[in-house]
C-alpha cells in the first residue's frame, strides 16, 4: 500500500516538486511506486519538469468528477459494509456514464431498511462486495471523487477496498456540502433539504445510492456556475470548497400566527 505525506501532497495540489526531489521522496524504485500511486487514482503528471496533480493543471470544464453515494448498513466501516453505491461521470457539464449496484449483505437493520427501502432479501442477490468494489475502482479511475458528505462516502469506500484486499483510494475528493456552503445561501445544507429547496431532481429517490449521486450532480452543477472567475481548474476548486469564508446561513423562517387565534 502507497501513501504520501500530506505535506508532499499539499505541494503536489499548488506549485509541485521539482523532477529530482520528487523521485528521491520516493526512493528507489520510483518509477514502479508512481504506478502504483496511479493505479490508487492519485492522477499525478509531470509537466515542463515538475510533477503535480493533473487537476492543477486542467480546466473545470476539462476535470472528470465522478460523483458518488453509498448507503451501507451502518456507520462504522469497520464493522458494517455498503449495501448499495451509485455514481455519476460528469465531464463538461454533461453526464457521460453511471454505476450502481447492490452488494450482498447478510445484515440489515429493520430501521436501515425502513430509511433506504433496501431488505436482506434484495442484497442476498446481490454481487459480492469484492466483486463491486473491483467494478468501482475501473469505473471511478483517476477521477475527482465528490460527494455530499464526500469524507464519509470516501472514507466507507476506501475501507471496503481494503477489506476486499485491494489499495485504499487516492483520488482527490471534493465535497457539495462544503461548496454549498461558500456558494449558496440557505437554511440547511443537507441534500433533501437543498433538493427540495433547489428543485434539482424531481424524480429523487432519498437515501438511494444513484439517485441521491445524481442528485449531488445537479448540485455540483449549480454550485460551479456560482463560483468565482478566479477559479479555474480542480485544485482551485477543492482548495476553495475547503479555505473560502462560508456564506452566512440564512435564519430559519418563522410561521405566520392566525390573528383569529391568538
Amino acid at each position: 500500500m502507497i501513501s504520501l505525506d500530506p505535506k508532499i501532497i499539499h505541494r503536489l495540489s499548488k506549485a509541485g516538486i521539482p523532477k529530482k526531489e520528487f523521485e528521491h521522496l520516493l526512493g528507489d524504485g520510483c518509477d514502479l511506486t508512481l504506478e502504483l500511486l496511479k493505479a490508487q487514482g492519485m492522477n499525478i503528471l509531470l509537466h515542463e519538469g515538475v510533477y503535480r496533480f493533473q487537476t492543477s493543471l486542467t480546466s473545470i470544464d476539462d476535470t472528470l468528477f465522478c460523483i458518488v453515494d453509498i448507503e451501507s448498513n451502518g456507520s462504522k466501516p469497520s464493522h458494517h459494509q455498503i449495501i448499495e453505491i451509485g455514481a455519476v461521470k460528469l465531464l463538461n457539464g454533461t453526464i457521460i456514464d453511471t454505476y450502481e449496484s447492490l452488494v450482498y449483505c447478510t445484515d440489515i437493520s429493520e430501521q436501515i431498511q425502513a430509511i433506504t427501502g433496501i431488505t436482506v432479501e434484495q442484497t442476498l442477490n446481490a454481487p459480492a462486495l469484492g466483486k463491486v468494489m473491483r467494478e468501482f475502482r475501473l469505473f471511478l479511475g483517476d477521477a475527482l471523487f465528490v460527494g455530499h458528505d464526500a469524507k464519509f462516502d470516501y472514507g466507507f469506500v476506501s475501507a471496503m477496498m481494503e477489506r476486499v484486499g485491494l489499495a485504499k483510494l487516492l483520488n482527490r475528493s471534493l465535497c457539495t456540502i462544503d461548496l454549498a456552503e461558500r456558494t449558496i445561501e440557505s437554511e440547511r445544507y443537507g441534500l433533501a433539504y437543498l433538493n427540495e429547496q433547489l428543485e434539482l431532481y424531481k424524480e429523487a429517490t432519498h437515501h438511494r445510492a444513484l439517485s441521491d449521486a445524481m442528485t449531488t450532480t445537479k448540485l455540483l452543477k449549480r454550485t460551479l456556475k456560482l463560483l468565482p472567475n478566479t477559479i479555474r481548474n480542480g485544485e482551485e476548486l477543492i482548495a476553495f470548497s475547503k479555505e473560502s469564508k462560508k456564506l452566512k446561513r440564512l435564519k430559519a423562517k418563522k410561521e405566520e400566527k392566525n390573528p383569529i387565534q391568538e
